[in-house]
């Protein structure tokens, strides 16, 4: 008997981390896989579904310009409830902390079909920061079935809060499972301005910076220190390949916008991501997926958060919490970019978020729940220490 696996993503980082877990479920005889995109992000999605010639059944398509958490919650829920009548899901796979997540979690609970939910159990502990991804996170969470937690500390939140032992396995990450394999392809022929700023002598440093509640001050407090970064290193370039809101653009380029040190680009697709991550000295970062991929690649990571619902990267060594203050962000960056001792010691750092086996642990798990296996799928552990 073959069982019907719905798994439902709506923005980037759930596409790269659902891409290896669908994938890996195609290649099992016993799962006929339905993929379906929410559309809550458009643009950068397509690129990631393009990237892993991921199969898309059904696209509900719901991104509206100046969209609001509402309209997003509520739209999922309209356009998934025909789907998961009509196509008759055995179970629900959702990844992550988005309002997509949440919602189609939601919609299986009103039709009792199980939910499995990667990456569950990250937290924070704080209800709006970051905001609404906890709330997210933890609401999903309560209503899944399976929780594929990506380390050992996520299990232990989870257990904590009264998950059964026997609903939640180990996996590590799949980001780095999708990591991984794009790393090891060919490098892209890099765009006019990127090929240029990799030229120059120095050091080079990612910027990624996107999350809502960086909007306002925290944002331009991240603007001032890199420009004061800029003007206190000459020969460092920072490279950022700026997110398409309005907000996230308008506030960085009215601050950096002329500065030879800082190089604009638009969003890139994954495979050149990767590989820009592989090419640069370090990554600083508002973003969640990146404290895990950036390590993996033996890049420091500088995050510019107040809280991270991924302490086992800090614990690590492999990233540093500096928050949003202007000072505290330079003081970092000029430490990394002088003390090579502080360098190395972040980029050696053990990297505790995967093996690249997590989406065969995840199929493993779900022919044992659908009793297609003996035993359950065996844990992930991190790596010994160097």
């Amino acid at each position: 008997m073959t069982r019907t696996l719905f798994v439902s993503f709506g923005t980037r980082p759930e596409a790269i981390k659902m891409a290896p877990v669908v994938q890996e479920l195609h290649r099992r005889e016993h799962f006929h896989v339905i993929t379906c995109l929410t559309g809550q992000h458009r643009e950068m999605l397509d690129q990631v579904v393009e990237t892993f010639g991921l199969p898309v059944d059904h696209d509900l398509d719901v991104m509206r310009r100046t969209q609001s958490l509402t309209h997003i919650t509520s739209a999922v829920l309209q356009g998934l409830e025909p789907l998961l009548v009509e196509r008759g899901a055995d179970m629900v796979l959702v990844h992550g902390d988005t309002t997509t997540t949440f919602a189609t979690a939601l919609a299986a609970f009103y039709h009792q079909i199980p939910v499995a939910h990667v990456e569950a159990g990250l937290r924070t502990d704080t209800l709006y920061n970051p905001y609404p991804e906890e709330a997210n996170r933890r609401l999903t969470d309560r209503l899944a079935e399976l929780l594929f937690a990506p380390t050992p500390a996520a299990r232990e939140s989870l257990l904590a809060e009264g998950s059964p032992d026997e609903g939640v396995l180990v996996t590590g990450n799949t980001v780095i499972d999708a990591l991984m394999a794009t790393a090891e392809k060919d490098p892209p022929q890099w765009e006019p301005q990127i090929r240029e700023a990799l030229s120059r002598p120095g050091k080079k440093i990612l910027v990624t910076v996107h999350r809502r509640e960086s909007w306002g001050v925290p944002m331009q407090s991240i603007a001032r220190a890199i420009r004061e970064t800029c003007e206190r290193h000459e020969d460092v370039t920072f490279i950022f390949p700026i997110h398409l809101n309005p907000v996230v653009r308008e506030t960085f380029r009215g601050i950096l916008g002329g500065l030879r040190g800082v190089v604009f680009t638009d969003p890139l697709s994954y495979r050149p991501f990767v590989h820009l991550m592989k090419t640069v000295d370090l990554v600083i970062t508002d973003s969640g997926g990146i404290q895990e991929e950036a390590p993996t690649l033996g890049k420091p990571v500088l995050v510019m958060r107040d809280t991270t619902e991924r302490p086992e990267g800090i614990d690590a060594g492999t990233a540093r919490l500096v928050g949003t203050d202007t000072q505290a962000i330079a003081a970092a960056l000029s430490e990394l970019l002088t003390d090579q001792t502080a360098y190395s010691r972040m980029a050696n750092a053990v990297n505790p978020y995967g093996d690249g086996k997590a989406s065969a642990r995840i199929a493993d798990q779900l022919e044992y729940f659908f009793g297609y296996r003996q035993e359950p799928a065996e844990a992930f552990g991190p790596p010994a220490e160097k």
